[in-house]
């Protein structure tokens, strides 16, 4: 799903053309079209990440519940302490997720800054 995000350099360094180029190849609008594969690629992780977040969060909760209704079984301790290591690992997930977005959008914007500024950055 990082893709873009992982490949960045490499898709700016095809997009945008160089001195020698740059009057075959619309600038403007390689980075606008980047732009756009990128805000939708994060949108959408972002999406996904929170859901999940928001169906384990659920998960705990109705294994809180199950714990105090049978607090020595171990099967439910053991579920019930999976879940929230689960639940912790995807909010440290949305916080990458923060810190790539921010790198992301700083490469872009080096990149592009000549061609295309976005409204939101």
């Amino acid at each position: 799903m990082r893709t873009l995000d992982d490949k960045i350099v490499y898709a700016l360094n095809t997009s945008i053309p160089t001195e020698s180029f740059h009057n075959k190849v619309n600038a403007t609008a390689a980075c606008q079209d980047l732009y756009s594969q990128i805000q939708k690629g994060h949108s959408e992780r972002e999406k996904v990440i929170k859901n999940c977040i928001l169906v384990t969060a659920e998960s705990v909760k109705k294994l809180k519940t199950n714990k105090e209704e049978k607090p020595d079984d171990y099967e439910v301790i053991k579920n019930l302490k999976a879940e929230q290591r689960k639940l912790r690992l995807l909010q440290t997930e949305l916080s990458v997720e923060e810190v790539i977005k921010e790198k992301t959008n700083k490469v872009f914007t080096e990149s592009c800054r000549s061609y295309f500024k976005p409204d939101n950055l």
